[in-house]
């Protein structure tokens, strides 16, 4: 008999639930990898900031500190989706408890509001769109608001890696230089300099991939 109310009615609101549930945690996990990778990525480039600093090739530091600053401001977005994820299981899980008494899914504003938000971020965008739409049928959303991607400042980003660059500055110097613009910005070797463009180079490409991935 469930076999055939599922044939002639589709999945019950429990199944629906479970099946959201499962697509959560998932996304969730992908986006533990991200800030994984991020992380090791950061970690290596924050170094390359400091051994640029202390060679006075302030003009470098500043160009891949930028790109530390942007790799951070991702991986503290991402954090944060993970925890809308999880608000979105925690709310499914209270329209389940409704269901069982009412005998249908209900609207939710809350689940709305986080769901469009996280339409929003580039790694889940198709999977949360998805999911929105099996929603609004099922009748927990009304309806979808656009998708307009998260778009960087870049004075702001500019201004953050400035202080990046300076706070790095001050930490090899124990705190004699406490500003950038201090530092000798004498140009290295031509052979150092074309080292460290690939530097940058690679670091900036490996970056960049996991930001837009």
């Amino acid at each position: 008999m469930q076999t055939i109310n599922r044939f002639l009615y589709g999945p019950t609101p429990e199944e629906k639930v479970r099946a959201w549930q499962t697509k959560l945690r998932q996304e969730g996990r992908k986006l533990d990898r991200d800030m994984r990778q991020l992380e090791m990525e950061t970690g290596k480039a924050r170094n390359t900031v400091k051994q640029l600093a202390k060679k006075g090739d302030v003009k470098s530091a500043r160009i891949l500190a930028r790109e530390v600053v942007r790799s951070q401001r991702q991986k503290d977005r991402l954090s944060v989706s993970k925890a809308r994820l999880g608000s979105i299981g925690h709310q499914l899980t209270q329209q389940l408890a409704m269901a069982k008494v009412t005998g249908s899914l209900q609207k939710s504003t809350e689940i709305m509001k986080l769901s469009n938000s996280l339409i929003k971020l580039p790694q889940i965008s198709q999977s949360m769109r998805e999911m929105s739409m099996e929603m609004t049928k099922a009748g927990i959303l009304e309806e979808m608001m656009e998708d307009t991607l998260l778009v960087e400042d870049d004075e702001e980003l500019e201004e953050e890696a400035n202080e990046e660059v300076d706070k790095v500055l001050f930490q090899l110097t124990d705190g004699k230089l406490g500003q950038a613009g201090t530092v000798s910005t004498e140009l290295p070797a031509a052979e150092e300099d074309e080292e460290t463009e690939r530097t940058l180079e690679r670091y900036r490409q490996q970056l960049d991939g996991i930001l837009s991935g």
